[in-house]
């Protein structure tokens, strides 16, 4: 097996190591909220507005079955 000069030339080029840039780094400081109160009342709304969203969402899906189940009874009777 003989080796060409192409050969050699195509694998002998040198392959240069790309260039790294560095970003210099920020010091952010975090902020300190000095209020560490809680409104109650706003997280009591919170959940009962949660919950409502909830029994929508089961009473949508028991809703879909019901209708659902009709609508087979119906198709194969």
């Amino acid at each position: 097996m003989t080796v060409s000069a192409e050969n050699l030339n195509r694998t002998s080029d040198v392959v240069k190591s790309p260039v790294v840039i560095e970003i210099p780094r920020v010091n952010v400081t975090p902020k300190i909220v000095k209020n560490t109160r809680v409104n109650v009342d706003v997280l009591k709304q919170r959940i009962i507005e949660q919950k409502k969203k909830e029994k929508v969402k089961r009473t949508v899906f028991f809703s879909t079955v019901c209708v659902s189940l009709g609508v087979l009874t119906l198709l194969a009777s």
